[in-house]
């Protein structure tokens, strides 16, 4: 038989034995704690190997499949597609400028015709007191000539002579020798004014005029009758002075 005190030990002992087994266990712990460190920081590599593969990709996946950087679109369907979009943007650009140009062109030289055609040389547009003088001449010119009495054809005759020439000479005095014997015979007079005379074209030299009359006969024993007439002038200028050189009916 074994007695009490052999089997737990005295109080002594039994301190002894925990801290002996204290001291094991930290032994244990020591030896363990540096395979421990090793292993975690194996792990913390793995870790950052991960992230740093994770990184890689997605710098290398932003390149792009050929490595680029993302910003070169002249590869690959897309690229090309706006490669040709701005080639043809150009062309128009340029296509656009070719046109402005030659427009300008065409302005310059509509511009340099309006400036050399004949119509800057018309007086009638510019020059208002050498308009106002040829028409009073002609418009004086057409009353006298165009006016007589019975007894009056002799001087009428003589005024033609001096108001008209050239064609214009010619033609009345063809009329007049018609008119002269009847303006004597049936007392006729005939007097004329003109209502409106406007000058078409107007040089230093020539004028080419508008002219509309108002024609008043009156016959022995009736009563005056008015007429109105349109005729087409052209007068040159001769000693100072506007003479008719050819009258046509309108």
């Amino acid at each position: 038989m074994v007695s009490t005190d052999e089997r737990v030990g005295t109080p002594d002992e039994r301190v002894g034995n925990r801290d002996a087994d204290v001291d094991d266990r930290g032994a244990a712990g020591a030896d363990a704690a540096p395979g421990n460190a090793s292993d975690e920081t194996v792990g913390a590599g793995e870790a950052d190997g991960a992230k740093g593969s994770d990184k890689t990709g997605r710098t290398e996946d932003a390149k792009g499949p050929d490595g680029a950087d993302g910003t070169d679109d002249a590869k690959g369907p897309d690229g090309a597609t706006r490669s040709v979009h701005r080639r043809i943007l150009a062309g128009a650009a340029v296509l656009l400028t070719v046109a402005l140009l030659a427009a300008g062109a065409g302005l310059f030289v509509k511009a340099r015709q309006l400036r050399d055609t004949p119509a800057t040389d018309n007086l009638a547009l510019t020059d208002s007191a050498a308009t106002t003088r040829v028409i009073g001449d002609v418009s004086n010119a057409l009353g006298t000539v165009f006016s007589y009495g019975p007894r009056e054809t002799d001087a009428t005759k003589e005024s033609a002579k001096r108001y008209l020439d050239g064609k214009a000479l010619q033609q009345y005095a063809a009329l007049f020798g018609q008119v002269e014997k009847e303006a004597r015979d049936q007392e006729l007079t005939l007097t004329t004014h003109v209502v409106r005379a406007g000058v078409t074209r107007l040089t230093g030299t020539g004028a080419h005029l508008l002219v509309f009359l108002d024609q008043v006969y009156e016959r022995r024993g009736r009563a005056a009758t008015t007429a109105a007439a349109q005729l087409s002038v052209t007068a040159e200028l001769r000693g100072g002075h506007w003479r008719i050189v050819d009258i046509a009916a309108r």
